[in-house]
């Protein structure tokens, strides 16, 4: 078994740790974002911030997704700055990346008492047995 985006999932990682080391979960939302670009430009990585990506449905499109970072246009990145996450937001950013023809993502939770939360998912395998 091999790790999809080894490198830029821990540049990813390494970033949003250096992030929440600086600020601890004292920052609004927006500047999370931000820093985290900047953050991972400074790593070499290539960061867009809120890109719109289309949703289609029958090969119709039907409407739009806007992700918080698109890194390498290859991984999605939602961030989040509450006191925890709630259900409804891993189930949002699972469907966004479900939708989406992106196989990597990271909810990443800058508002958390303890630490930054970082759930890293890979939808590939799931899209395959959907297709099958």
């Amino acid at each position: 078994m091999f790790l999809l985006y080894p490198q830029e999932s821990y540049l990813i990682r390494g970033a949003c740790f250096a992030i929440y080391k600086k600020f601890r979960n004292t920052q609004k939302e927006s500047i999370y974002q931000k820093s985290l670009v900047e953050e991972l430009r400074s790593k070499g990585l290539m960061v867009e911030r809120e890109k719109q990506l289309s949703v289609y449905h029958m090969g119709v499109k039907v409407g739009v997704y806007t992700p918080d970072l698109l890194v390498g246009n290859v991984i999605i990145i939602e961030l989040k700055a509450k006191p925890f996450l709630h259900k409804e937001d891993i189930q949002q950013f699972w469907h966004y990346l479900k939708n989406s023809e992106f196989k990597l993502g990271f909810l990443v939770n800058f508002g958390e008492p303890y630490g930054v939360k970082i759930i890293r998912r890979v939808y590939e395998t799931a899209r395959l047995r959907c297709s099958a």
